[in-house]
């Protein structure tokens, strides 16, 4: 792999760009892998990278049944923080943050991890007590936090509705300074260009049909280019993981639906922070282009149809009209949905199915590309060294039976 620097971007300039040759191989699948990986999208390239890097393991094929990245990785909205509630959701998702800091580094990528902050309002005063009960528990667990007034939101951004008649008026906010945005490709082709130049064979095109069981183990695949065998196998599918659950003959604690986000037009920067609005359900953040990017809550029907339906953009657009009115004449570019995979208590599963040799990394809901790096670092250590990280231990697929769930649907304003 021909190493990225300032001296080769100058290099090709003069060249035409002629000698910077393919970011990853386009291997043929091999009859035999130590370890399978379905999903070539954030996390199951990843798990990959972090098998590789961390633990020596190479002989790695990473399955994606269309193209790589071309999943959830890339229909999200970028944002990047871990101003979560419960000890464990923070210490996972702060893991994240940690590592997204030094990634584009690590992966000699740039993923353009922007640290911009993320502010989550608080329109009443009762609002304001529970923003205090956030920021004491994010200080608590050890993450950056801020506690602002209505005064220091406005001088953060200016553009928010500040009117004394406003439906929802600005009280405060709780910030993250840490919480930001990235790239959602780069964060996927920065993983791809790594885990290749580590050996790891990613194929693309390639969709998984079954798996093979011998004595109640999983040890392989059947796929579009017919069977792949190997030791172990991880399933990093997002939104289709009760799918590949009904595959391997169980069933997952899981309902997916459509997640739903927005795009204008590039217009000059107007907001540096990431601004979410609980009262509205409403988030959005500016991109590097000058597109608006912002979101809101799950379709409320179960659905694999991306498309989305019209009462959720009708709340999503109204809510955030409602706190940003300037913004009231703007122009859509686009809007697009995702698939994500939601549990009953809106936290992850890492971890063993409870098929022997076949592990999860699954139920994300709308946390998953925050918590690439994470997922992908823990699960990893999982499948190597045949023991939980201590911080991905509470994710375990058991809680669900021994009742220790970590309920963060509520308690940190997500999209749910």
């Amino acid at each position: 792999m021909k190493r990225y620097s300032a001296w080769q971007l100058f290099r090709e300039g003069l060249r035409g760009g002629k000698g910077w040759g393919m970011a990853w191989r386009t291997p043929k699948p091999k009859k035999q892998y130590d370890v399978v990986i379905i999903g070539a999208g954030g996390h199951g390239l990843s798990t990959a990278y972090y098998l590789a890097k961390n633990h020596g393991i190479t002989d790695i094929a990473v399955i994606e049944k269309g193209w790589l990245g071309g999943g959830n990785t890339g229909r999200n909205t970028t944002a990047i923080r871990s101003n979560y509630f419960y000890p464990e959701s923070a210490q996972l998702y702060d893991l994240s943050v940690r590592l997204y800091e030094g990634l584009s580094k690590d992966l000699n990528y740039n993923v353009m991890f922007s640290q911009r902050g993320m502010m989550v309002l608080a329109h009443s005063e009762p609002e304001m007590e529970m923003a205090a009960r956030q920021y004491n528990a994010m200080r608590l667990n050890g993450i950056d936090a801020e506690f602002l007034d209505a005064k220091e939101v406005r001088k953060r951004a200016p553009i928010l509705n500040y009117r004394d008649d406003a439906r929802y008026p600005i009280h405060g906010a709780v910030n993250q300074p840490r919480g930001g945005t990235g790239r959602h490709d780069a964060v996927a082709w920065g993983y791809a260009r790594a885990a290749d130049a580590l050996g790891v064979d990613i194929i693309q095109n390639c969709e998984v049909t079954d798996f093979l069981m011998e004595g109640g183990r999983c040890v392989g695949v059947n796929t579009a280019f017919g069977e792949i065998r190997s030791g172990m196998v991880a399933a990093t599918v997002a939104g289709h993981s009760s799918v590949i659950a009904g595959m391997a003959g169980f069933k997952l604690p899981i309902h997916s639906y459509a997640l739903q986000a927005f795009v204008s037009e590039p217009y000059k920067p107007v907001l540096d922070t990431v601004v979410l609005s609980p009262a509205v359900g409403t988030y959005i953040s500016q991109s590097d282009k000058g597109g608006l990017v912002f979101g809101g809550a799950l379709d409320r029907v179960p659905s694999y149809g991306q498309r989305g339906n019209m009462p959720v953009q009708e709340a999503v657009i109204g809510g955030l009209l409602e706190f940003m009115p300037a913004l009231s004449k703007v122009k859509l570019l686009r809007h697009w949905g995702g698939i994500v995979d939601v549990t009953p208590d809106s936290s992850p599963i890492i971890g063993p199915s409870g098929v022997d040799g076949l592990y999860l990394n699954c139920g994300w809901g709308t946390g998953g590309f925050k918590a690439i790096p994470a997922g992908g670092y823990l699960l990893a250590h999982r499948m190597a060294t045949g023991q939980h990280h201590e911080i991905s231990r509470p994710f375990d697929l058991d809680r669900f039976t021994t009742g220790r769930l970590i309920d963060e649907s509520a308690a940190s304003g997500i999209a749910h």
